[in-house]
C-alpha cells in the first residue's frame, strides 16, 4: 500500500524546536562527539549498479550502518550520543562551567556521572547504544525489553553492562514501564520516542542520527533525488528527512517512508492526519520497526517532509536480506538485519508498481539513496533466515 501525503502542512517549514535539533548547527555538534569516540570510523556507502538497472532507475546507494561502532546498527548514533550529552551537561551544572566532551574520562565528570541512571525501552538495538553510552561515562543503564526481543538481542545489551527488565506485552508496554519507573526512582529516560511533555532528550537521540546525512552526502558527486527511509517509531526517518530538508530546501530529495504492513503506525497516522495508536496483532519479522504509536516530534516532521507512506510485506523483507547476501553482476554482499533493508524492500515494491513509480517520479534519471539500518543484530535469526552465515557473507564480494 502507498499513499501519498496530502496532509495541509505537507511541504510546510519545520518548527523551530525540530530545526534546531536537526540543523546543521546540531550535526555540528554530533559530530564532533562522534569524532571523540575511539571507535569511531565512517560507515560505508555502496553503489549497485546492477540492482539499480533492474529497477529501472538511474543510480542506487546504500550507505550500511551495519559495522556503526561496534553496535551493527545506526541506533549507535542516537541513545549513546544523548547519554553523553546529559552527563555533561549536568557536570557543567555542578561544575559551574563549560565540559566538553574531551573531558568524558576526567575523575570529576566520572564521579558526576555514576550517581546518574539513565533507562530506556528497547526492541534491541535501541537499547545497546543507551547501555554503550552509559558504560563510555561511568553512569548506571536499566534497560527494559516486551516479551518479543529474542535472547540473544538481551544478551547483547546486557553485554554492555546494563540491567535488564523484561516486561509483558509489546514495545509500547515496555516505553510506558520504563517512564513509571523512572519517575518513582528519578532515572533519566532516554527514549527514541517522544510523548506530550517529553521532547528534548528524543530531539537529542534524533539529532545523533544526522551523521548518517552528512557522511552519505560526502560520498556522492550529486544528491539523491529518492531517499527510502524505515519507520518504526519514526525518529529515524525524521530525523534523516528534516537534515535533508534543511541543507536543500525546495530541492529536497523525494522521501518515502517504509513500515512493516503489520507494524504501520506511521500509515495510519498519515491516513488518519493525527497521531495513533494500532492494535498489537501479528508480529513482524522486521522487529526493529515493530511500533505501535509513532513518536509525536517524528510525525511533526514527517507530516511536513514524508512525501509518500508505504508498507512491505514479511517476505519482502527476507527477500531483500537474500538479495543483498547474494548480489547480481559486481553489486557488493551486504549483512542487512530483518529491519536493515525495509527501505531497500520498500523501493522494489515502487519500482515494479506501474502506479507507485508514476507518482514518485521514478525514472532512469533517479538517484535513490537508502539506509541498511542494521547489519546482524540477531546471528541466529539471520542465518536462519537467509541460509548463510552473517560472516560469511560479509566476506563475500561476488555470489557464489
Amino acid at each position: 500500500m502507498m499513499l501519498l501525503n496530502q496532509r495541509p502542512e505537507h511541504n510546510q517549514p519545520l518548527v523551530a524546536a525540530d530545526t534546531a535539533a536537526l540543523g546543521i548547527a546540531g550535526a555540528d555538534q554530533a559530530e564532533h562527539y562522534l569524532k571523540a569516540r575511539d571507535s569511531h570510523a565512517e560507515t560505508p556507502q555502496h553503489a549497485l549498479p546492477a540492482l539499480a538497472g533492474e529497477l529501472g532507475i538511474g543510480s542506487l546507494h546504500i550507505k550500511d550502518e551495519g559495522t556503526r561502532l561496534g553496535l551493527g546498527s545506526f541506533k549507535a548514533l542516537g541513545g549513546a550520543y544523548a547519554v553523553m550529552r546529559l552527563v555533561l551537561e549536568e557536570a557543567g551544572k555542578r561544575l559551574g562551567r563549560a565540559v566538553d566532551v574531551g573531558e568524558i574520562g576526567d575523575a570529576s565528570v566520572r564521579a558526576i556521572a555514576a550517581q546518574m541512571t539513565f533507562c530506556c525501552a528497547t526492541d534491541g538495538n535501541h537499547g545497546r547504544s543507551v547501555a554503550q553510552g552509559a558504560g563510555l561515562v561511568g553512569a548506571r543503564s536499566v534497560v527494559f525489553v516486551h516479551a518479543g526481543v529474542s535472547r540473544e538481542r538481551v544478551a547483547a545489551i546486557a553485554s554492555f553492562g546494563a540491567e535488564m527488565v523484561r516486561v509483558e506485552g509489546g514495545y509500547d508496554h515496555s516505553v510506558r514501564e520504563a517512564a513509571r519507573i523512572a519517575a518513582e526512582r528519578g532515572w533519566t529516560v532516554v527514549s527514541d520516542t517522544s510523548w506530550p511533555g517529553y521532547e528534548r532528550i528524543p530531539g537529542l537521540v534524533m539529532q545523533g542520527y544526522t551523521v548518517i546525512v552528512r557522511e552519505a552526502l560526502k560520498r556522492r558527486p550529486e544528491p539523491p533525488t529518492h531517499v527510502f527511509l524505515q519507520a518504526g517509531v519514526g525518529g529515524f526517518a525524521a530525523a534523516i528527512a528534516g537534515h535533508l530538508a534543511i541543507l536543500f530546501g525546495g530541492e529536497r530529495p523525494k522521501v518515502i517512508v517504509v513500515e512493516p504492513a503489520r507494524a504501520a503506525c506511521i500509515y495510519a497516522t498519515a491516513e488518519a492526519g493525527r497521531p495513533v495508536k494500532i492494535p498489537h496483532e501479528q508480529p513482524t519479522v522486521m522487529a526493529m520497526l515493530e511500533c505501535h504509536e509513532p513518536s509525536l516530534i517524528a510525525w511533526r516532521v514527517l507530516s511536513r517532509l514524508g512525501d509518500a507512506f508505504m508498507t512491505v510485506d514479511e517476505q519482502d523483507a527476507v527477500a531483500v536480506m537474500n538479495r543483498l547476501a547474494r548480489p547480481a553482476g559486481n553489486d557488493p554482499a551486504i549483512v542487512s538485519g530483518e529491519s536493515g533493508g525495509a527501505g531497500l524492500a520498500g523501493l522494489i515494491r515502487a519500482a515494479g508498481d506501474k502506479e507507485m513509480r508514476g507518482a514518485l517520479g521514478l525514472g532512469s534519471s533517479s538517484r535513490v539513496l537508502i539506509i541498511n539500518s542494521e547489519g546482524a543484530t540477531d546471528p541466529g535469526r539471520y542465518a536462519e533466515l537467509v541460509g548463510m552465515a552473517p560472516e560469511d557473507v560479509a566476506r563475500a564480494r561476488q555470489p557464489a
